[in-house]
């Protein structure tokens, strides 16, 4: 008997039932995904894999573990911390940062036992990331972070300056210094030829001029260093200690942890305080990476993209991390961490997913099973001089200026020198106490002076106010007679409750035996008037005035207007707060002086004194949407502004009745000596709209005459012949756009026809640039090609990554 049985496939109703029904009225179901790598991360992976092969050796040597570790760590890391951890694009490998605690725990107690120390290191930071603490670890001064990196950077130089010289470095810094005069005697000439020819690679391949240098600066430095160290010394024939990877079958693997109990305990804390912090601090500065590039980051708000690489989930990371580490201490590998210098090198290459460093791991481990005879003819020496460098960069002249510019020098100097002495736990621990005891001295340090000007007395208190300055405060204060004028400037950003007690207590009593207290310099935070008196804003600089959430309706008595509202809980619109007070700009100069002008006292004092020197002259139009300096980033005496209605330029020679632009622009150019011009344009001008709707003849009105400078810019327009100007990435939304956009380039060729500007532009003095500021989208745009048109470009925020 048969078993088939017929099939009616047209009627769905008779399908299988468990089979899922396609919903109406809804999109078809995706296909499944199949598994496929892009080809820019194939090209990352590689570049990647070419810098970490010989930094992984090298690591491997500094510690003094077998050399196959270091492999075993950056294919762990890339494969595992790749696949697993929550910043894609980071590449986890061996870290410089871990070679000096490695090296201690090897010494203490031996290979096998610093492999289950890092595998219970991984345990603790799975635990971590279990609790959700990552971000906890950014709590860190980043003082004492680059001051433990800097610590671990000369304790990495000096002991590879010895294997550099020919020698063998000691267990301790203070022994390889004691020890250094008699290396110097004793030194190998072939050992030091081939380490200068590495850092002389190293040095001079990323400053190749020209063309040739560009292409050849995308090999690697690290492996130009090191393969071209090792053809020379093949060639010339040296007898150097080389590279020795023994057989895979004898390679070590964890062991049972042997020691002390307390030595144990405090080995895998400072193992995962090391690897957690710089692998979050790492992830951290890849999201800034990420941030600079336009293909990684959403597409056009609004059009429902979502981003390719996300910003990074650290406690995840923290979890890949823990994992890698457990993975390659089990096979007997190195710590792993995030490297700054791989996961650089992979952003700028141009990965675009965590496939790039899964695939870098995948070839570390072709290499170790493949590459073993070639990596065999690698000097010691060149591996030594390539780690020395990566310790003496880790001394970054950029992280000491920027502790010296926050006033944390004794934070960074003291966690150099513990790292450096006593060790990296030990370091860190002296590190964080002496940041203590600064932030301690700061909140309680505080000045505060009393003196008497033109009969007003000033009490000056400079630092934080809190119970320990309320005695002084309070004598400075009682210096004051009764009934006369005081200002109390605070200069500090915190007020504990008694100071805030104190104050407001000696306010009151001194205002009602007929005194008066101002209070000036006060930040956010350190308000003591009561919130009803409207007086004091606390509204941030380039809030507007119908935004201010500090003012409270005026009545009719306040308002000094008989027949305004006194409903005291009447709204405040934008029209009916203009209207009903018209004390918003006494309100903008009090706040300023109250606010801003400590601030920018000091400098608009120097400015006084010197001069105004811009260089840059800014001509924009007047519409009240654009605060130039606010676009521009730029502060007193950086812009030399000129607005006008349509930022416009009038041919010279013309009877404008007004040359007041002309005079500006020869003003700027011959006396003040700018060194470029800038004509910006916005979107929505009501300038360029009137001159879309302006008709021949008719009442001449002022604006229709100062209007007739922009026809140039509607003929060029109308002009089929001409290429129009146009924005990148997309084109102007409406007519209106398109003669915002071609009138900056109008205006341009405009000013290069006056005599001042033409004479500058001939002897190379002056640039002239085209701005478009898009106000509903806050995106400001530069023209990057004035001829055929204009192309306006996006100006993009950068970003990078500390070493």
């Amino acid at each position: 008997m048969s078993a088939c049985v017929p099939t009616r496939a047209t009627d769905p109703s008779d399908s299988n039932p468990t089979r899922r029904v396609h919903p109406p009225h809804s999109p078809p179901p995706a296909p499944p995904r199949r598994f496929r790598i892009a080809g820019a991360d194939v090209s990352a992976s590689i570049a990647v894999f070419l810098i970490a092969l010989p930094l992984s050796l090298g690591i491997a040597l500094a510690t003094g573990a077998p050399l196959q570790a270091g492999l075993v760590a950056a294919a762990v890391g890339g494969i595992v911390a790749g696949r697993l951890g929550g910043s894609p694009l980071q590449v986890s490998g061996p870290a410089a940062g871990l070679t000096v605690v490695t090296a201690d725990l090897i010494h203490r107690y031996g290979w096998r036992t610093t492999c289950a120390i890092t595998v219970l290191a991984g345990v603790v930071q799975l635990g971590l990331g279990c609790l959700r603490v990552a971000r906890t670890a950014l709590a860190v001064s980043p003082a004492i972070v680059h001051g433990m990196l800097a610590g671990i950077g000369v304790t990495i130089a000096v002991a590879q300056l010895h294997i550099v010289l020919g020698g063998t470095p000691q267990s301790s810094v203070l022994d390889n210094l004691r020890g250094l005069p008699a290396q110097l005697a004793r030194l190998q000439p072939a050992a030091v030829s081939v380490s200068v020819l590495t850092l002389a690679l190293l040095f001079l391949w990323p400053r190749i001029p020209g063309r040739a240098g560009q292409l050849l600066c995308r090999i690697p430095t690290s492996l130009v260093a090191v393969a071209g160290a090792t053809a020379a010394a093949s060639f010339a024939g040296l007898t150097l200690p080389r590279v020795d990877l023994p057989s895979w079958s004898s390679h070590a693997l964890a062991g049972l942890p042997e020691g002390p109990l307390l030595g144990l305990a405090a080995a895998v804390l400072t193992t995962t305080l090391v690897c957690s912090v710089q692998s979050l601090l790492g992830a951290v500065a890849v999201d800034k990476l990420v941030a600079g590039r336009p293909d990684l980051i959403s597409g056009v708000p609004g059009s429902g993209r979502s981003a390719r690489v996300g910003r990074s989930d650290l406690n995840r990371e923290l979890l890949g991390q823990g994992a890698a580490n457990i993975v390659s201490g089990t096979l007997g590998g190195l710590p792993v961490a995030g490297v700054a210098v791989r996961s650089s090198a992979n952003v700028q290459a141009g990965a675009v997913s965590r496939n790039s460093t899964v695939l870098h791991g995948v070839l570390v481990v072709i290499a170790a099973l493949l590459m073993v005879p070639v990596l065999e003819f690698i000097p010691l020496a060149s591996l030594a001089a390539l780690v020395m460098a990566v310790g003496i960069q880790m001394v970054s002249l950029h992280h000491i200026r920027t502790v010296t510019r926050h006033r944390e020098v004794p934070v960074y100097a003291v966690t150099t020198l513990g790292v450096v002495l006593f060790g990296v736990l030990e370091g860190v621990t002296l590190g964080v106490a002496v940041a203590v005891g600064v932030a301690l001295h700061r909140l309680t340090r505080t000045r505060i002076t009393h003196h008497e000007r033109e009969g007003v007395h000033h009490v000056h208190v400079r630092g934080q106010l809190t119970f320990l300055a309320v005695p002084r405060l309070s004598r400075a204060l009682h210096l004051i007679p009764h009934g006369a004028d005081a200002v109390v400037e605070l200069d500090g950003s915190f007020m504990d409750h008694a100071a805030y007690e104190s104050l407001q207590d000696w306010q009151k009593t001194h205002t009602a035996q007929g005194g008066s207290v101002e209070l000036t310099g006060r930040r956010p935070g350190t308000r003591i008037a009561e919130p009803s008196d409207s007086a004091h804003c606390r509204c941030r600089p380039w809030t507007p005035w119908r935004n201010h959430q500090c003012e409270r309706p005026y009545t009719a008595s306040s308002a000094g207007h008989p027949g305004a509202s006194g409903e005291p809980g009447a709204a405040r619109g934008p029209s009916a707060g203009r209207g009903s007070s018209g004390h918003e700009l006494a309100r903008g100069i009090s706040a300023f002086q109250r606010n801003t002008a400590p601030i920018v006292r000091g400098e608009l004092a120097r400015l006084a004194r010197e001069g105004q020197q811009p260089d840059q002259l800014f001509l924009t139009c007047a519409d009240s949407r654009l605060v130039t300096s606010m676009i521009t980033s730029s502060g007193p005496g950086d812009l030399f502004v000129v607005r006008n209605v349509g930022n416009l330029v009038p041919l010279p020679g013309e009877e404008s009745g007004d040359d007041s632009v002309a005079a500006a622009i020869e003003y700027a150019v011959d006396v003040l000596k700018v060194r470029s011009i800038t004509v910006c344009g916005h979107s929505g001008c009501g300038a360029m709209q009137a001159l879309l709707n302006s008709e021949p003849g008719g009442t001449r009105t002022p604006l229709q005459r100062w209007l007739r400078h922009g026809l140039p810019s509607l003929e060029r327009m109308a002009d089929e012949t001409r290429a129009r100007a146009r924005l990148a990435g997309r084109a102007p939304a409406d007519a209106v756009e398109q003669l915002c956009l071609t009138n900056v380039v109008q205006q341009l060729e405009h000013l290069s026809t006056h005599e001042s500007v033409a004479r500058a532009l001939r002897e190379g003095e002056l640039e002239l640039h085209g701005m478009y500021f898009h106000v509903g989208e806050a995106q400001a745009y530069l023209l990057t090609g004035a001829a055929g048109g204009g192309l306006f470009g996006h100006v993009e925020a950068a970003a990078d990554l500390p070493a």
